[in-house]
């Protein structure tokens, strides 16, 4: 029996979809995992594990109150934990997701991606302090959301 040959050098990929205080079903996790890897691949980065933790407004308030000490909702709170690669937490409020959709006169499936990306753009590097950063933040939201066929 021979054993099959695992190259080293190559890096597994991991994306995990984890909802913590809500019911809520992911439409195609496949589609938007390899459309996130190739967001991640785009800005020139790997992904060693990156996690979507899905919640509600109060829980990740509670989070933001929590770790940021900011007492106030919003749609996405990302947790870093690699500087060389994409590892980290995403945690995305449902309910904001979908009054953000609402207000933006998008789908919720549109804005539930451009959020997703946002975390991961957040992970790659990418920060949206500065009237300038936000600028950058968006366009290459835009320009991942442009390439996605299912968004």
């Amino acid at each position: 029996m021979e054993f099959p040959v695992i190259k080293e050098t190559e890096e597994e990929q991991q994306i995990n979809f984890f909802f913590e205080d809500i019911i809520f079903t992911l439409p195609d996790e496949d589609s938007l995992a390899g459309w996130l890897i190739g967001a991640a691949e785009t800005e020139g980065r790997s992904i060693s594990e990156l996690n979507y933790i899905f919640c509600s407004d109060e829980h990740l308030r509670k989070i933001n109150v929590e770790f940021l000490d900011h007492d106030y909702y919003t749609d996405v709170i990302t947790f870093p934990y690699d500087s060389h690669h994409i590892h980290g937490d995403v945690f995305i409020s449902h309910d904001r997701v979908r009054e953000n959709a609402a207000a933006a006169g998008v789908t919720f499936g549109r804005e539930l991606s451009r959020v997703m990306v946002h975390g991961l753009l957040h992970l790659a590097g990418y920060d949206d302090k500065s009237s300038d950063d936000k600028i950058k933040m968006t366009d290459r939201e835009d320009f991942h959301l442009n390439s996605c066929t299912f968004c």
